[in-house]
């Protein structure tokens, strides 16, 4: 069964594409996905069908051995081994949970597990995931802290205790296994593996010669090694589409085999050479990461693209990627379900379906070949994957396709120098030192690129997540396909607008930032991050920062901030603080104000760390002074410079707190940081003037809030900065019920996000992004 695909110009030949095998690869892909998701018994069905279908079409005369040879290893093995784990015993004793000791064997690198912060605990990495198999292959997922479990190594044997839970339904992984302590023993790994971690450790050390940004971003690139990668860059390159380029993917690894076959094109190296050049990146990147599957599979899936698109052999790539598809889901149906592998196959299909030829329009057109891949490649993979990106992701990126495009020529002298670099750490430090800063130039280029594109307004817009979001992603591309083929152009074009930028924009968020705001309650979660508008466009002053970089980052470029001269840090907890770096990156900040408190020490540690490195000073706040901008005013209340003594814990680090009044367009604001119920007495009869249009409810709207205190504020407006599904019980229905009685508008960033207050007829009304204006009831 072949089929032979027109072209759409005249003057174009037409090009034979081998289908032959495509039907038993989607048979196999569909009885694993079928089978996992909802019953093996489908997955059987779908075999078994696709059986009978073939000896049927054979006694036809028509030659569809594929077809039947699909829908035998449908049935066995891909069947087979969902049965197998479904009624794994491991599956049932998990739903008991109960403690016991295994012997593993290590699959995969651990993965780190970034949490955010809150109170006296830090941000950051404080476990790590590690897929592993027990002593009977049942396949496990080991959840362990970061001591004694992040040096594990793919093959190595480790005996562990910890206890059983179920695991994510829809995976052949049959439960999780969770550990508190470090393993109880571990065996020797193997020897290329401890060749591959002393390549990447190397790697890692020698990038410390380049800023902290570009150090934590080479090993990235090269080998997927995030663990010293910015947060902040990180949602820089999620938000400008470039994020494959920090995992070792399919598509990824295509891209940067295309980056050196054209390199080595414009060297005259001629076809083989250029092959072999090509080839070697590729074994090179597989080699130094490790052949872990998820990196085996992004390598054969890269060697296909390779070949199609190096070699030309247009004819036999559909073959070729029909059989890897069919090859790795008998060998591992778990990826069936997996999202790396469906975007591994998508951008290696437009890899050898598309690019080729619109690369072809292109030079016809008299388009340099070497231009006219740099914009193929990065346009077709995008296109093919943004259904899949849609529905992960929640979000599209309108900027991928042109971000991508400026950065595809520094991709490729990055990972040729970091792989050097890799490999001469251990013999000739100086030698990888130099690959090194010869390639920070190029990680700065990609750090500016990902940054210009997420602060692109609309860089990204939302999307609906699952199964839904994909759909409709889909459905645009459709539409945008008929609209390439010259059907209804000019209907399609528009609705591929409406459904891509209207609709999204108009219904999610409509008009952000609403004209004449004067304080925002920025969503970051379980924290606090309050900005005050100054009256000059682009420069407000912000109180904390929230727990983490990159949301605090984001609501600030939403604003269009990119100068503070002030912000206040109302005390060290980490829901706090945690996002400093978020703040600091890329902007001009006057000054960080801070309060008496420098507990916990680690949180004033780094602050004044990153205020060094980002050459702020620091500023000692205390009650009485008044600080003045066009259009805010702003009195420091509290606390009061505490006796010398040890440093305070707990509730006494949210007792000093930094209380603020403010004067602003929409009128008085009372930000009261977390203080509880102590400091509020204190605040009360101090005899300090407490009233105030718009409060922000301190420490999340807990239950430690005095309903006198509420009443001496006398609020029309509550904002309350709280984190969805928080394990804290915030807000407590109890201060809401307070806030009700008084009438006041509460929001909430738990379920309204980035929330609005503005001057509207002398009384404040709430915008909040993507919801109606709401004037105080």
């Amino acid at each position: 069964m072949r089929t032979v695909l027109a072209a759409q110009d005249d003057d174009l030949e037409p090009v034979a594409h081998d289908w032959r095998l495509v039907p038993g690869a989607l048979v196999v892909w569909a009885a694993a996905l079928a089978g996992l998701l909802l019953h093996w018994a489908l997955g059987l069905l779908i075999g078994s069908v696709a059986v009978l279908l073939g000896m049927f079409l054979l006694r036809r005369g028509l030659r569809v051995w594929p077809l039947v040879v699909a829908g035998v290893l449908a049935v066995w093995p891909v069947t087979t081994a969902i049965h197998s784990a479904a009624a794994d015993p491991l599956r049932a004793e998990a739903g008991k949970q109960g403690t016991r000791e295994f012997d593993l064997v290590v699959a995969e690198r651990p993965r780190p597990v970034r949490s955010a912060g809150f109170g006296a605990t830090p941000t950051g990495v404080r476990s790590v995931v590690i897929p592993a198999d027990t002593v009977g292959d049942s396949r496990v997922l080991v959840l362990a802290p970061v001591a004694g479990w992040s040096e594990v190594l793919p093959g190595q044997p480790v005996r562990a205790r910890g206890t059983l839970a179920p695991a994510e339904p829809g995976t052949l992984t049959v439960a999780v296994l969770r550990v508190r302590g470090p393993p109880v023993s571990v065996g020797d790994p193997p020897g290329h593996q401890v060749v591959a971690r002393d390549l990447r450790n190397g790697l890692r050390e020698v990038a410390g010669v380049l800023d902290p940004d570009a150090a934590g971003l080479l090993p990235a690139l090269v080998d997927g090694d995030t663990d010293a990668l910015s947060e902040v860059v990180e949602d820089q390159f999620r938000v400008a589409g470039m994020s494959h380029l920090l995992a070792v993917s399919g598509a990824n690894l295509a891209i940067v085999c295309v980056a050196v076959l054209s390199l080595l094109r414009l060297a005259q190296c001629g076809p083989r050479g250029s092959a072999v050049g090509a080839g070697v990146a590729l074994v090179g990147f597989v080699v130094l990461v490790g052949p872990e599957p998820s990196v085996l599979r992004a390598g054969v899936m890269g060697a296909v693209g390779l070949l199609a698109l190096a070699l030309g052999r247009e004819r036999s790539a559909v073959p070729a990627l029909a059989a890897t598809v069919l090859l790795l889901v008998v060998v591992d149906p778990g990826l069936a379900v997996a999202p790396g592998f469906a975007l591994s196959v998508l951008a290696t299909a437009a890899l050898v379906l598309l690019v080729p030829r619109w690369v072809e329009r292109m030079t016809r057109a008299r388009v340099p070949r070497l231009v006219a891949e740099a914009l193929a490649v990065p346009a077709a993979a995008h296109l093919a994957t943004a259904p899949v990106v849609a529905g992960m992701n929640g979000q599209i990126s309108l900027v991928a396709v042109v971000a991508n495009l400026v950065a595809a020529p520094v991709v490729a002298p990055v990972t040729v120098l970091g792989v050097l670099a890799a490999v001469l750490a251990p013999v000739w430090g100086w030698a990888a030192e130099a690959c090194v800063r010869l390639a920070g130039p190029e990680v700065d280029w990609l750090i500016r690129v990902a940054r210009w594109a997420a602060d692109v307004p609309w860089a990204s817009i939302a999307w609906p997540t699952g199964w839904s979001g994909g759909a409709l992603a889909v459905g645009v591309l459709v539409v945008l396909a008929v609209a390439l083929r010259g059907w209804g152009q000019v209907v399609a074009i528009g609705l591929v607008a409406v459904l891509l930028v209207l609709v999204p924009v108009r219904v999610l968020a409509p008009g952000w930032p609403p004209d004449g705001w004067a304080v925002v309650a920025c969503g970051v979660g379980q924290g606090d991050a309050i900005v005050l508008a100054t009256g000059v466009p682009g420069r407000a002053v912000l109180v904390d920062t929230g727990p983490e970089s990159a949301p605090v980052d984001a609501c600030l470029d939403r604003l269009g901030v990119d100068r503070v001269p002030l912000l206040v840090l109302s005390h060290l907890h980490a829901d706090h603080v945690g996002g400093l770096a978020g703040v600091l990156a890329g902007r001009s900040v006057g000054g960080i104000g801070v309060g008496a408190g420098r507990a916990p020490a680690w949180a004033w540690e780094q602050v004044q760390e990153e205020a060094g490195r980002a050459g702020v000073p620091l500023l000692r706040l205390s009650p009485g002074q008044r600080l003045t901008w066009p259009g805010l005013a702003i009195e420091v209340l509290a606390p009061e410079q505490g006796e010398s003594g040890p440093e305070p814990e707990g509730t006494e680090i949210n007792n000093r707190s930094v209380v603020l009044r403010a004067e602003t367009a929409a009128g008085r604001v009372l930000l009261t940081g977390d203080v509880e119920l102590d400091a509020q007495a204190d605040l009360l009869t101090s005899g300090t003037d407490l009233a105030a249009d718009i409060i922000k409810v301190p420490h999340h709207g807990s239950g430690y809030t005095s309903p006198e205190f509420l009443a001496a504020v006398g609020a029309r407006v509550a904002l309350v900065s709280v984190g969805a599904d928080n394990r804290y019980g915030h807000p407590s229905p109890r201060t809401l019920d307070v806030l009700a009685r008084m009438r006041a508008l509460v929001v909430r960033t738990d379920r309204d996000g980035d929330s609005a207050v503005v001057p509207d007829g002398g009384q404040p009304a709430v915008v909040r992004r993507g919801g109606e204006r709401s004037p105080p009831g």
